[in-house]
């Protein structure tokens, strides 16, 4: 069983950064993929970035391809979330995952509680 916590959400303008964290405990976390998801009022959650256990690879939803980078320290047991460039679009929750390399949320056993990012323009 993994326990996922998130942190580093906010409030910022648009063309601003914010890092989300994830941080893991009681489980192992280098043996999971680590996705970020996000739902915005009124739309179901949505596939952000994945990256594998690993952290060689790593894949994105194409609006956010070349602003957020997905990453992971696995001696921390931490991912990370960087977005840079935000615009009032990427207004959401934000939630990390962990399970297999996959892009469907059903698919992800464990979950964090989100974090709120809201971009105003």
């Amino acid at each position: 069983q993994v326990q996922l916590v998130e942190s580093g959400g906010g409030s910022v303008q648009a063309g601003a950064s914010l890092r989300l964290s994830c941080a893991a405990s009681g489980g192992s976390f280098r043996s999971y993929s680590m996705a970020w998801f996000r739902q915005a009022p009124g739309k179901e959650r949505e596939f952000v970035a994945v990256i594998t256990d690993s952290g060689r690879t790593t894949y994105y939803k194409d609006r956010v391809k070349g602003r957020f980078t997905i990453s992971r320290d696995n001696d921390k047991n931490t991912a990370y979330l960087q977005m840079n460039s935000l615009k009032p679009e990427d207004t959401a929750v934000y939630y990390c995952a962990a399970g297999n390399f996959e892009v469907r949320p059903e698919n992800y056993p464990y979950w964090g509680q989100g974090a709120q990012v809201t971009v105003s323009s």
